[in-house]
């Protein structure tokens, strides 16, 4: 059996602030830091460690690695879903400066804000990063560090749910929260 475990960057002040990340590279604050040294205390040994190359969770995983000795592997597959002009704005911003988008994104209607990416294409590469760790690393634990959107798509893929239709069905992740996934049989599944 392959476990995946997959834990949220600490916090950025772009989190405290309630501001939409994306793509865009915000680093931890302090408490982020301290997040992750905690989490880290508490993990036991690892075969592999990825992260997305974001700045937030790049920290995040090399706070870890610290700790558990093992080398991070960065991949572009593991990075926030890109919400275009959406970026750096609050929900309430984002109601104020684009309304009929964000009306039609809550409706299911679009991805949202212009130049945001599909959701089809954010799960596509989220699920093609996952189909590979599953068969690269058979029978080991691997620890990845990456972003709420993307632990988001991991448990629709774990869970069978249709993430490009039902997204907002699922559960927001905490900054340095973890989760476990077993592949057995190359099946995805959640470990309780």
């Amino acid at each position: 059996m392959t476990t995946l475990i997959l834990v949220r960057h600490g916090e950025t002040d772009w989190n405290a602030q309630h501001r939409w990340q994306g793509h865009s590279d915000t680093e931890l604050n302090d408490a982020g830091r301290e997040q992750a040294r905690r989490l880290a205390e508490g993990l036991g040994r690892v075969d592999a460690l990825y992260s997305s190359d974001l700045s937030r969770a790049r920290e995040t995983a090399e706070i870890l690695a610290g700790t558990i000795g093992v080398e991070v592997r960065f991949d572009q597959r593991l990075r926030e879903r890109g919400f275009g002009a959406w970026e750096g704005l609050t929900t309430e911003e984002i109601e104020s400066s684009f309304p009929d988008e964000q009306r039609r994104w809550r409706a299911g209607i679009g991805a949202g804000a212009h130049n945001a990416e599909p959701f089809e294409a954010f799960a596509a590469r989220v699920g093609s990063f996952v189909e590979e760790i599953g068969q690269r690393h058979v029978g080991e634990e691997v620890l990845v560090v990456a972003h709420g959107g993307t632990i988001r798509v991991v448990h629709a893929l774990a869970a069978g749910i249709d993430y490009v239709r039902d997204h907002r069905s699922i559960p927001a992740v905490a900054n340095c929260s973890s989760s476990r996934y077993a592949f057995r049989g190359g099946r995805l599944s959640p470990i309780d």
